[in-house]
C-alpha cells in the first residue's frame, strides 16, 4: 500500500525556531530528548546545529516502550559518538533523577546555570520536566503540539530548567520517516490516513516474523468489536484504536530504528 505524504509544519514551529535560536545565546546545557522507539527518526538536526559547543544531553524517553535491548545499543552507539545518552522513563523518578544528576554535572561550575529542553513533538519532554521538578508543572497530553510557548521553571537555586515546543523539521524527507513518527504521535491524528501507517508497521512486523502481534487491520476491528452494519469492520475506528494502543504499549514494546 502506498501511503499518502506526511508533513506537518505549523506557523508555531517556525516562530519557535527562531525563538530558540534567540533563546540559547543564555543557555549553558541543551537537554535533547528523542523517542527511545526512534533513536535517529526522531531526530531534528537543526536543533542539533542550534548546539554549538553547549553541553549536550540526549535523552531517550518513552523508554518502557522500546525494546529493552535495542535501548541499550542505542545508548551504547551515541556514547561512542561522543554524546553523553540516557534512556528514562519520564514518569518514573528514579529514572529521571538520574538525569537530573547529569544536568547538574554537565553545569558544573557555574554559579547559576541554565538548561533547554528541546525536541521533536511529543517525546515526552513536558513528562520528564515533571519528573525533574517531582510536580505536574508542565502540561503533558498524547498528542503533539500541546506546548506552544517557551517557558522556564527552577529546579534549584542554581538551575533553571526551559520547557520548548516540539519542532518537526519543514519536511520529513522518506516515507519510512513520515510513517514511523505518524505511528509514534509526533504527528496529529488528523494530518494523516490511519490505515497505511499501520500497514506500512504491518509489513515492518512481517519482515521480522512478530506474528503475535495483530498486523491486520481488519482482524483486529473484529477482534475488538469496531464492527458497522453487516458486520462490516470499521476499519477507521479500528484504526484510532489500534494507535492507541501501540502508544500505550498493549502491542508490546518496539524499536522501529534498529542499532546494528
Amino acid at each position: 500500500m502506498t501511503i499518502p505524504p506526511i508533513q506537518w509544519f505549523p506557523g508555531h514551529m517556525a516562530a519557535a525556531m527562531r525563538d530558540l535560536a534567540r533563546r540559547l545565546e543564555s543557555v549553558d546545557v541543551v537537554v535533547e530528548i528523542r523517542d527511545a522507539r526512534l533513536p535517529l527518526t526522531s531526530a531534528n538536526p537543526a536543533l542539533a546545529q542550534l548546539v554549538g559547543r553547549r553541553a549536550h544531553l540526549l535523552v531517550l524517553a518513552k523508554e518502557d516502550l522500546a525494546d529493552s535491548g535495542q535501548t541499550a545499543r542505542w545508548v551504547a552507539y551515541f556514547e561512542r559518538a561522543g554524546l553523553r545518552a540516557l534512556a528514562v522513563r519520564g514518569k518514573e523518578q528514579r529514572s529521571v533523577q538520574r538525569l537530573l544528576r547529569l544536568v547538574v554535572a554537565a553545569a558544573a561550575g557555574r554559579p547559576s546555570a541554565r538548561a533547554m529542553v528541546v525536541g521533536i513533538p511529543n517525546v515526552g519532554k513536558s513528562s520528564v520536566i515533571n519528573g525533574l521538578l517531582r510536580r505536574a508543572a508542565a502540561k503533558t497530553e498524547s498528542r503533539p503540539g500541546v506546548t506552544r510557548d517557551l517557558r522556564w521553571f527552577r529546579l534549584s537555586p542554581g538551575l533553571e530548567l526551559m520547557d520548548t515546543p516540539g519542532v518537526l523539521l519543514p519536511k520529513i524527507e522518506t516515507a519510512e520517516a513520515q510513517w514511523r513518527l505518524a505511528l509514534c504521535g509526533a504527528v496529529p491524528a488528523d494530518r494523516f490516513d490511519p490505515e497505511p501507517v499501520i500497514a506500512a508497521f504491518g509489513a515492518w512486523l512481517a519482515g521480522r516474523g512478530a506474528a503475535d502481534v495483530p498486523a491486520d487491520l481488519a482482524g483486529f476491528a473484529i477482534a475488538r468489536g469496531c464492527v458497522g452494519r453487516g458486520g462490516e469492520p470499521d476499519l477507521q475506528r479500528a484504526a484510532q484504536m489500534y494507535l492507541r494502543d501501540f502508544n500505550h504499549g498493549k502491542l508490546g514494546r518496539f524499536t522501529l530504528d534498529e542499532a546494528s
